[in-house]
């Protein structure tokens, strides 16, 4: 009897096992909600709730939660919206295959009506910061009918957004996100389109997103096409790009990188994020009114100074794009891409610039600027724009670190020579900058820089260094008060005849070369040996010896008050006719210098009047003198 007594028992046990693996089945939505609820408020570190979830057995398990509620972190009591809420959230496990992978394998997810409330407050506080996801594959992903009020104070946004699942174009049982964004950012408006498509193995993760961006902001518009491997952070973007828009700077709330103010520009490339890196390549498009191609890398990391490095080409550039750039203003008047306020801020600043006695740029430099990004650049130029300039081409690289600006191996063509020089502005305080330099002539083009500066014929090398040093707040400021030297000299080189004339008051002789086209006479040498000290540049030597004349200049050019006041004596090598008995007087303002026989000299003849009336025409002649070029051979010895 003993055995049926085992099986009562045994049976009863079995029917007891039954009884609570039932009503375990029937009890799970009631303790496995809170429980739920319990774990992600602990996770989240906010309160969230469940309404009610329900567990349906099958092959996939599906669980069913309705009226689920995530709030807000501490510090948003006062905010009576929470962060989310869902209507209701439906997940698909795959059992099997969790078990095969040793992971919850989840064949699909679905959405139904999502609400997101998104703040981030002016002392840095933000309610969506969150865990990081978990990295179990998703199957199928539907979103239905989500919208979201976003409000980031510190990027003056305020932006209304809708998003939803729907199908890819063209692609059967396939899926995308589409979200759409009104509103403002960083003050301006804001439209925004985002179309990423879901990968078509997600439980593969290497696979990447399909993802479109279009985006308005203010006057700034842009594109991208490509692929991203996390789609809720926008990061690991591999995409090509097209941007274009009044002013880099208005870029920094949409990249987070301190761009410089600029002219207009349009650019496109490609474009490859990654761990805070962007990796832009086959750029193509114009600043202004230059082209411009090259590389850029960025590195914006959190809590790291941004770093960029460029090489950068162009085609053709124009210098007024450059002054543009380095003064931070929007271009000369007329540069594509201006907007309104832009175009009356050129010409604003072009009819001051008319209208100012000075030529040396007033603007302060502003240094403390400086230091928000480190800056690595090199730029070649293979044409500068402008029948009036004497440049061929252009080549520069630039170091910017830590707010000092070094920009060395400085380049301009100049027919079969260069200009060269090296800079360095390292600043002294919040306002002023201390700038050093030396500048290279080396066989610049003498032909080149007299078609530029008046249509001027001539020919032959010019050589010389010049050197500086000074501090101030603005270029003008800092020759002010500068201090150096420059030396610039020419052998066997040739001059228009015309301009020589003039220079000695040769007005006989310059009628004579007027009627003959201005033929070039030879040039025996020239040297002009100057001092520079608190901003006045004196002569030690100046002299030019032609075929057919000596010229001896002495005076002074005041950089801080931009003056000008320099004599010119010329004595004929043989008997001339129609020479003024005076030197030849440069003065007045740089902008505007006047060119005049001296009055000073011409009174101690009786006055100026009475020596034109007198008009003492024929010059002796000074007979064959070498002075230039024994001048010339202590100066290459020096």
């Amino acid at each position: 009897m003993a055995w049926r007594r085992a099986v009562k028992w045994l049976l009863c046990l079995g029917l007891a096992v039954i009884a609570l693996i039932a009503g375990t089945v029937v009890s799970v939505p009631l303790w496995m909600g809170p429980l739920l609820a319990w774990q992600a408020s602990s996770k989240f570190a906010r309160p969230v709730t469940i309404g009610h979830l329900s567990l349906h057995l099958g092959d996939p398990v599906t669980a069913i939660a309705d009226d689920i509620v995530i709030g807000n972190p501490d510090g948003f009591a006062q905010e009576t919206e929470p962060f989310a809420r869902v209507s209701r959230l439906t997940v698909r496990i795959d059992v099997a295959a969790s078990v095969r992978r040793r992971t919850i394998v989840i064949t699909s997810v679905a959405i139904e009506r999502p609400t997101l409330r998104v703040i981030a407050t002016e002392d840095g506080r933000k309610n969506y910061s969150l865990p990081a996801a978990s990295s179990n594959p998703i199957g199928a992903f539907n979103v239905l009918d989500g919208r979201a009020q976003v409000s980031l104070a510190p990027l003056r946004a305020a932006c209304e957004v809708t998003f939803a699942t729907a199908s890819e174009p063209g692609k059967a049982g396939a899926a995308r996100l589409v979200a759409e964004a009104r509103g403002t950012y960083a003050g301006q408006p804001i439209t925004a389109q985002v179309a990423a498509g879901l990968p078509s193995d997600a439980h593969e993760p290497s696979h990447r997103w399909p993802v479109e961006i279009v985006v308005q902001n203010g006057p700034t518009q842009a594109s991208v096409t490509g692929t991203l491997q996390e789609p809720f952070s926008l990061h690991g973007i591999i995409a090509d790009f097209v941007i274009a828009g009044p002013n880099m700077a208005l870029l920094r709330p949409l990249t987070d990188v301190p761009f410089p103010v600029t002219p207009p520009y349009d650019l496109r490339g490609k474009l490859d994020v990654a761990d805070g890196v962007y990796y832009i390549t086959n750029v193509k498009g114009r600043l202004a009114r230059s082209a411009l191609a090259g590389t850029m890398t960025i590195e914006a990391r959190q809590g790291q100074q941004p770093e960029i490095k460029a090489d950068l080409q162009s085609r053709s550039v124009d210098l007024r794009d450059i002054v543009s750039l380095l003064n931070g203003g929007p271009g000369s008047p007329g540069t594509p891409g201006q907007t309104p306020q832009q175009q009356a801020q050129a010409a604003r600043t072009e009819r001051k610039t008319l209208a100012s006695p000075r030529i040396l740029p007033q603007a302060p430099l502003q240094p403390g600027k400086l230091g928000s990004v480190n800056l690595h650049l090199s730029f070649r130029a293979e044409r500068i724009q402008g029948a009036a300039m004497p440049f061929d081409n252009l080549s520069f690289g630039m170091d910017l670190v830590n707010g000092e600006i070094a920009l060395h191996q400085l380049n301009f063509g100049i027919g079969q020579g260069r200009l060269s020089g090296d800079f360095r502005l390292t600043p002294r305080t919040k306002e002023t900058l201390h700038a050093s330099g030396d500048i290279q002539f080396e066989r610049v083009d003498v032909g080149h820089l007299l078609w530029a500066s008046g249509g001027y014929r001539g020919h032959g090398a010019l050589n010389g260094a010049i050197r500086l040093q000074g501090t101030g707040r603005s270029i003008a400021e800092i020759l002010a008060g500068a201090d150096g030297t420059a030396s610039l000299w020419m052998r066997d080189g040739g001059l228009s005849s015309l301009l020589v004339d003039l220079a000695g008051l040769r007005l006989g002789s310059a009628l004579l070369a007027s009627l003959a086209g201005s033929p070039t006479t030879n040039v025996a040498c020239f040297l002009a040996d100057l001092a520079l000290q608190r901003g006045v540049l004196s002569t030690r030597t100046l002299l030019l010896e032609t075929a057919d004349a000596v010229t001896e200049g002495i005076g002074a050019v005041d950089l801080r008050n931009e003056r000008v006041d320099i004599r010119l004596r010329t004595q004929s090598r043989h008997p001339t006719i129609g020479v003024l008995p005076a030197p030849l007087l440069i003065s007045g303002p740089l902008k505007q210098p006047r060119a005049a026989p001296d009055p000073a000299a011409a009174a101690g003849r009786g006055g100026l009047a009475g020596a034109l009336a007198a008009l003492p025409t024929v010059q002796l002649g000074a007979g064959d003198a070498g002075r230039c070029k024994i001048l010339l051979t202590q100066v290459h010895k020096g």
